[in-house]
């Protein structure tokens, strides 16, 4: 059996200098898709880089700016933080689905990210609040946009030598909120067959003034739908603005056949969705 190192760095910089030493190495935050992974043999690191005692890392932090979340902070952490779920519920809905409660205690949204699957729960949820991945390497800090984070299944922005040290939110506007669903076969432990995220801002007369809509597992990479947003804004969001944004969502979608669904049944379940999504955001940022 193959030696693999264990590394523990308790500064972004050793992290860093650690990461870049060693091509093979991967970054273990919860470990949770990772070690499935070596076990499978899909994954053959030569050392384990563990980012949990990096302060900057862990957390949860509401200022003026908005949402700082440390990209190792585990799910159940952020299940059990009431400021986050009152402001970003789509969010909390989406990384409540992150595997069971055992999994939840060490699983983070920043491993969600780097594992870069298609039908990952966070992305799409991240995406439509305008997030952004706070990376750090050796040519210093960089922000890239959560859309442009995954560059395709198993593959992201990240450079060798850079880590992913945080995501930043910004505060929604007044009369702003979000949601998200996906269809899974079964109620829990289960990847999703096709997701959608919405989030929508309205004026004072009721009018939609901002729509973001995002699809999961429908293409390589999570899918932001301009179209689909654009469908909603300047309406009530009533049924034929609903309508037409299902559509949009439907026409974006580039799934493929498989034994979860077929092209023709996630095509119209993005539809189906996108419509349900957008209404509970609707009354959700009515409601704020």
């Amino acid at each position: 059996m193959q030696a693999v190192r264990y590394e523990a760095p308790s500064s972004v910089s050793e992290a860093i200098r650690l990461i870049q030493a060693d091509p093979g190495a991967s970054v273990l935050a919860g470990g949770t898709d990772l070690l499935v992974q070596c076990r499978s043999g899909f994954k053959q690191p030569t050392a384990f880089i563990d980012v949990k005692r990096i302060p900057e890392l862990s957390g949860i932090a509401i200022d003026a700016q908005g949402l700082r979340l440390g990209a190792a902070t585990c799910a159940a952490e952020i299940g059990e933080h009431r400021e986050l779920k009152r402001r970003w519920p789509g969010l909390a809905e989406a990384v409540a689905l992150i595997g069971s409660t055992q999994i939840q205690g060490r699983g983070s949204v920043g491993g969600n990210l780097c594992n870069a699957s298609p039908a990952a729960d966070t992305p799409c949820a991240l995406i439509v609040n305008r997030a952004e991945c706070v990376i750090a390497g050796p040519s210093g800090e960089r922000t890239v946009a959560v859309e442009h984070f995954s560059a395709g299944p198993g593959r992201t922005a990240l450079t060798r030598g850079e880590l992913l040290v945080a995501i930043r939110i910004p505060h929604p506007a007044t009369f702003t909120s979000d949601a998200y669903l996906r269809l899974t076969p079964r109620s829990e432990m289960d990847i999703a067959v096709v997701g959608a995220a919405v989030s929508l801002t309205f004026d004072a007369h009721g009018i939609c003034t901002a729509a973001r809509v995002a699809l999961a597992a429908v293409a390589p990479t999570p899918l932001l739908v301009p179209e689909a947003g654009r469908a909603l804004v300047g309406t009530r969001v009533n049924d034929e603005a609903l309508a037409r944004a299902a559509a949009a969502a439907s026409a974006a979608a580039r799934p493929i056949d498989d034994k979860r669904g077929t092209v023709t049944y996630r095509r119209q379940v993005a539809g189906v969705l996108t419509r349900r999504a957008a209404a509970i955001a609707c009354r959700r940022a009515r409601g704020n």
